[in-house]
């Protein structure tokens, strides 16, 4: 993918398909490092999928039988030098404790470092798809750090929706200040 925002999308649209509701994602960067961290509470993967996920004919898809996303992000990582990890614990397994944890770092320095992209489209797209979903976020640069938790956006909100078309606005225009201050 030609943005790690994307990556970030897809990664993030498997929770949600894994029933999960919170999702969060963290990233964390240094002048030499970008960190992702997609966490989430959904249904998990059986140690045998786990096993070949990152193989690109393995995929829950019914529709065609490769799944790129998971292997093209561990392939970008590993590219700069960094590497990519990812666990997860099945709800057969942990009944009140699974979900899914994938990580992937980058260096920064490295030509193929893939740029972060259009974050903030990214994270409004997720809220505005998927409202009910706890949905956590938390960007730490160098400069200053960017976060936004829909938590606390319901409990100001109260009955108004997060996929309201105005809210939808409100996080992107809180999202593109609070990058501006980063910068």
């Amino acid at each position: 993918m030609k943005e790690l925002s994307l990556n970030i999308l897809d990664i993030a649209m498997n929770s949600v398909k894994a029933k999960a509701d919170t999702v969060s994602i963290t990233l964390t960067e240094t002048d030499e490092t970008f960190t992702m961290s997609i966490s989430d509470n959904g249904c998990g993967m059986k140690k045998d999928f786990l096993e070949t996920v990152t193989d690109p004919f393995s995929t829950t898809r019914t529709t065609r039988k490769v799944g790129m996303g998971i292997p093209f992000l561990k392939l970008a990582a590993e590219q700069t030098g960094g590497n990519f990890e990812i666990t997860s614990k099945h709800e057969s397994e942990y009944p009140n404790a699974h979900g899914t944890v994938t990580s992937a770092v980058f260096n920064k320095g490295n030509i193929d470092f893939t740029p972060l992209g259009d974050i903030v489209s990214t994270v409004t797209t997720l809220i505005q798809g998927s409202p009910d979903i706890h949905w956590v976020f938390s960007h730490t640069t160098p400069k200053g750090e960017v976060s936004l938790d829909t938590n606390e956006l319901k409990e100001v909100l109260g009955d108004v929706p997060l996929d309201n078309t105005e809210v939808i606005l409100w996080i992107k225009g809180y999202l593109e200040e609070a990058y501006s201050e980063t910068e």
